[in-house]
């Protein structure tokens, strides 16, 4: 079934919300992508093996898990702009946090001001997320939360490229500039967006209670569908995330190029096409189905995550990079459609979504594991390639039950 061409994208009288919350997607899409960077340099300054330095993302999204429940009731209670306000102020302090960290050279340190940040993103995807697929027609919202998350594809692409080149030399090892630098421009930014959004009025989005015969509330577990959404969203989380974490050592130690030169490389290569991917997902879907979408999307991912593993040297260099572009919609669209038809459930929904980051803490640590006693990055990629594979299962159940709809 194919989409209708007139059907609305944004509402008009939703058009500036829309237009102030995609602004920040491109925020938490920064701080996401310079853990990459991060992960890389802190091996270097601390001589720790990637076990350890995967504790970055671990601590991250060990942020995301516990947060993720307390963010969906202050959001329920308060309303979705003093949940991005708030989120942005824990964000910023946390950003702060890195510049007395130079002096302290504590890797515990700088792991306590990154979970203050994981904390502050938290809230600002819970809100941001549901209420992006809120702003329009139901029939677009896999679409509006795609053409969203392109800009968390941007914040994404520059974080790399900014930071590598300050934190590593051109002979490929890290120069000792002060990792506190990107991390203090962040937090003066954010405290100043926080600052904004204190001063506008973002409308509600009000849900009716969903009942069923008798007149008793369905529960948010029955629907099935939700239930695998959130199992799919953790999966995706743990393969992107680790794919992300160890792309520069894999691109290193297969002897293609510096750390530097590959942190410019996950910029203008990979991310770049994750970010475009996001923006023609985008388009594509105001016309196709999000579930024929994701199903296609996932067996690219199946099929060059594979390719990695094999080994094939430039092969399988070629389909790391691809991978990026088929990922791209995964994350908005298991988002959209798990949400789709909760009503009032949706924030709450929305809260254990959001737990599904802590992918970022099992997906590391074991490819890290993996890669230290293989003593190879590509039989690493098992771990990423089991996570696309169970993304493929959702696809495959979602596309069923369309088909079974029309």
């Amino acid at each position: 079934m194919k989409r209708d061409r007139n059907t609305a994208f944004v509402e008009k009288r939703y058009l500036l919300p829309f237009v102030l919350v995609t602004s920040l997607f491109f925020i938490w899409g920064f701080a996401h992508a310079i853990l990459n960077v991060l992960n890389k340099h802190f091996q270097d300054v601390f001589s720790m093996d990637k076990t350890q330095s995967a504790m970055i993302q671990a601590m991250t999204y060990i942020g995301y898990f516990i947060c993720a429940i307390p963010a969906g009731l202050f959001i329920t209670r308060y309303g979705y702009r003093k949940g991005v306000v708030f989120g942005l102020l824990l964000y910023g302090t946390g950003a702060l946090l890195f510049i007395p960290g130079d002096g302290l050279a504590s890797f515990e340190y700088y792991l306590f001001s990154l979970f203050v940040i994981a904390c502050g993103m938290v809230f600002l995807e819970t809100a941001a997320n549901p209420y992006v697929t809120e702003l329009g027609a139901k029939e677009t919202a896999t679409s509006r939360l795609n053409l969203a998350q392109s800009f968390n594809g941007l914040g994404c692409v520059m974080a790399p490229m900014i930071t590598g080149l300050l934190l590593f030399g051109n002979n490929g090892e890290s120069s000792g500039s002060s990792v506190a630098i990107p991390y203090a421009v962040m937090g003066v930014v954010v405290l100043v967006i926080a600052f904004v959004f204190s001063l506008v009025k973002l409308p509600e989005i009000k849900h009716e209670v969903e009942t069923d015969a008798d007149g008793n509330v369905v529960s948010l577990w029955s629907h099935k569908m939700y239930i695998l959404g959130l199992i799919a969203l953790l999966a995706y989380e743990i393969s992107e995330i680790s794919i992300n974490t160890f792309f520069i050592n894999y691109v290193v130690e297969d002897g293609l190029m510096t750390p530097r030169d590959a942190s410019v490389l996950l910029s203008f290569g990979g991310l770049t096409l994750f970010m475009l991917g996001r923006f023609v997902g985008s388009a594509i879907m105001r016309f196709v189905r999000a579930e024929k979408m994701l199903f296609i999307c996932a067996i690219g991912t199946v099929c060059t995550t594979t390719l990695v593993f094999l080994d094939l040297g430039l092969v399988s260099f070629t389909a790391l990079c691809l991978g990026y572009a088929f990922e791209a919609i995964m994350f908005p669209t298991i988002f959209a459609l798990s949400l789709r038809g909760l009503g009032a459930h949706t924030k709450r929904a929305s809260s254990y979504l959001m737990m599904t980051p802590v992918g970022g803490v099992i997906g590391p640590l074991l490819m890290g594991y993996v890669a230290d006693v293989s003593d190879s990055m590509s039989m690493a990629f098992v771990v990423p390639l089991v996570g696309y594979v169970i993304v493929l299962l959702y696809a495959h159940k979602a596309k069923k039950a369309l088909e079974v709809l029309f």
